[in-house]
């Protein structure tokens, strides 16, 4: 990485076409690769409805990052990566399925609201599908918008015993992600 101040970033990843988990594992693996991006830990993935149209299942996940970039670079990286591994962003069908879907869900203590580019992820606090992997990494990280740890947000939207991973949880890993 470069001497640019670093931040940690988290970010949620999510499959529901073709091989699933290795599209997630290449896809953190080319993240971890940027020269801005350094992944620190990896979620277990666990396995949920999808959320819009009739569609497969998803497998969706959470990376917490050290980056250099600053957040519109992040989610440019993000976006890339998505394009290099089949993702087609159709306009007409948002919430439809997707090889891969990399959601920056905060950017250190930021908030940010601007055309393109809103962090905190304006609806992780209402998808377990994002909480409850985020909270497998970083359950004391505080979401600035609302000002309450992951852990509590999981907590009030699925209670006290949430879903378990469907492959093996990474949190005590760093940077495993096979």
């Amino acid at each position: 990485m470069s001497g640019a101040p670093a931040c940690v970033a988290y970010v949620g990843v999510g499959s529901n076409l073709g091989d699933r988990s290795a599209t997630i594992r290449t896809a953190i693996a080319r993240l971890d690769a940027h020269p801005g991006i350094r992944v620190l830990r990896c979620s277990g993935l666990i396995e949920t409805a999808p959320v819009g149209p009739p569609q497969p299942s998803y497998i969706n996940g959470a990376v917490a990052i050290e980056t250099t970039l600053g957040p519109a670079a992040l989610l440019g990286a993000l976006l890339q990566v998505e394009r290099e591994l089949g993702r087609v962003r159709d306009p007409a069908e948002r919430m439809g399925p997707r090889t891969l879907d990399l959601d920056l869900l905060m950017y250190g203590d930021r908030v940010i609201d601007e055309p393109g580019l809103s962090v905190p992820h304006p609806r992780m606090a209402e998808r377990a599908f994002v909480l409850v992997p985020l909270a497998e990494i970083a359950p004391n990280a505080v979401n600035p918008r609302c000002g309450r740890t992951v852990a509590s947000l999981v907590r009030e939207l699925v209670g006290p015993t949430p879903p378990s991973s469907v492959e093996g949880g990474a949190a005590s890993r760093t940077k495993e992600v096979t």
